[in-house]
């Protein structure tokens, strides 16, 4: 048994330590405040590395989620950093949104916009910071603060679903879905109708405004059937709208009266195409976008010049050479 001297030791000698090391805490904090307290700790200071910020229309279309993926597997390969943020269609949401990242100090902007005229305040603040602007998918009303411009060839998207239009009907009532805001989509429909427009006996309608979206796009055609409008086919700005067609014709048992053309040949689409559901689609490809806009990022940041506009050529997809394409994949 320890004496009690003993006792009054240890105790002792554990008090000292416990100081002692409440002492380096202190000691390591203020140094800590006094080195770092002060230190940005964006990306850029903390890893000397550059941070690409990107904002694409809405997240809830495949299509971004493999553009992204592309530009993402070389941000990463480049041991940069990327921020992602989904404004979901909202176009006040997706300024704040890139403002914040602005706020961040991100280097480079990839961007699809919601509304294609509404972003030139904040872009040009972009540009007043240095930021590299690299547009995807669909342009911005004012190209002059983008750095480059990378989509499918839209009009021509159009163009080819509607050369096939014609192959398949002299006579047509013909309702077409809009997403008036996206210039991709305008574009589109500009293509579709400019085209099948040389034939007197193709109608355009009406025009219907779904956003480019499945759950807007449904309704919407319901709407138009419960009004008893005549109408024998449908052309949709995108494969979503498309989806959203079929799946109200097919409720309305009148899917073998109405043909639905589209653009995208998402592996939705290519499915209903696949089935005889869908009767054409014109194809982008999200994966080429991504990798040209990842190529001419890095270009951008090396100094190097890049085109100012990239058009990706778009195929048509029918029933007759869906299994080519794949499926199951974009």
């Amino acid at each position: 048994m320890l004496s009690e001297e003993n006792q009054r030791n240890i105790k002792s000698d554990r008090n000292f330590w416990s100081i002692l090391i409440l002492v380096n805490i202190v000691i390591l904090t203020l140094l800590f405040l006094v080195f770092f307290g002060n230190k940005d700790y964006s990306v850029n200071q903390k890893r000397n590395s550059y941070l690409i910020g990107a904002s694409y229309m809405t997240m809830n279309n495949e299509f971004y989620k493999v553009l992204s993926e592309e530009i993402s597997a070389k941000v990463e390969a480049e041991g940069d950093m990327m921020i992602l943020r989904d404004p979901a269609l909202d176009e006040n949401r997706q300024i704040e949104q890139i403002s914040e990242m602005l706020d961040m100090g991100i280097d480079v902007l990839v961007l699809t916009p919601v509304n294609w005229e509404s972003l030139t305040d904040v872009l040009k603040r972009a540009k007043s910071q240095g930021v590299f602007i690299v547009v995807v998918d669909t342009e911005v009303y004012d190209d002059d603060l983008v750095d480059c411009t990378i989509t499918s060839d839209n009009y021509a998207a159009g163009v080819i679903v509607g050369e096939y239009f014609l192959e398949q009907h002299d006579r047509a009532d013909v309702i077409v879905m809009t997403h008036e805001t996206a210039k991709s989509g305008l574009d589109r429909v500009k293509g579709f109708i400019d085209t099948v427009s040389v034939k007197n006996g193709i109608n355009i309608v009406q025009k219907i405004e779904c956003e480019g979206q499945l759950e807007i796009a449904m309704p919407k055609l319901q709407e138009a059937i419960d009004s008893k409008l005549s109408f024998d086919s449908v052309f949709c700005l995108n494969d979503l709208a498309g989806v959203g067609v079929v799946a109200a014709l097919e409720e309305n048992h009148l899917l073998d009266k109405v043909s639905v053309y589209g653009v995208d040949a998402s592996p939705d689409s290519k499915a209903l195409i696949n089935e005889g559901m869908m009767t054409a689609s014109a194809a982008q490809f999200p994966s080429e976008i991504g990798s040209k806009a990842a190529d001419v990022i890095y270009k951008l940041l090396n100094g190097e010049s890049v085109e100012k506009k990239i058009l990706v050529s778009v195929e048509l997809i029918t029933q007759d050479n869906v299994e080519e394409f794949g499926i199951d994949r974009w």
